[in-house]
């Protein structure tokens, strides 16, 4: 009996520390992608991402853009750059749901260019967000940008 109940200690304890694990990883991940974002760096962005990553910016409530794959994010990624002269995102929470990590940001960004909207280069655009990444095999499948 006593083996019986050491057994399964053992496996409780490595299943916790799997799970533990599992959370490092996937907050090491976003941490690297949320950092190479901020540096304007699109290739660090996409090294944790599959190959068929699909990519959602969802504003107000409604998608105002969605890729598939990673040629395609690559793409809008190098295009978004040229919007601003800095931006940063900053993680405020931190959500584990399994495959499913959700972080709550505060971002602030200067423009490098006029919007549509009536903002000028050199304004200053703050937003508050969330962001929802899908794991598969420790690789983020997608992407949801929440403002």
């Amino acid at each position: 009996m006593q083996n019986i109940t050491l057994i399964f200690i053992i496996v409780l304890t490595l299943g916790c520390q799997t799970k533990k694990d599992l959370k490092e990883q996937q907050k090491n991940i976003i941490e690297n992608y949320v950092n190479s974002y901020n540096e304007f760096d699109i290739n660090g962005m996409i090294i944790n991402l599959d190959k068929d990553v699909v990519f959602e910016n969802i504003s107000n409530g409604k998608m105002d853009l969605k890729t598939v794959g990673i040629k395609k994010f690559k793409e809008q990624a190098e295009l978004a750059k040229q919007y601003f002269k800095e931006r940063k995102q900053t993680i405020e929470s931190w959500d584990f749901q399994g495959q499913k990590v959700i972080i709550d940001i505060d971002y602030k960004a200067i423009l490098a260019i006029d919007l549509p909207n009536g903002m000028k280069s050199g304004d200053t655009l703050e937003l508050k967000g969330q962001s929802e990444f899908l794991f598969k095999d420790y690789k983020i499948i997608e992407i949801k940008d929440k403002s």
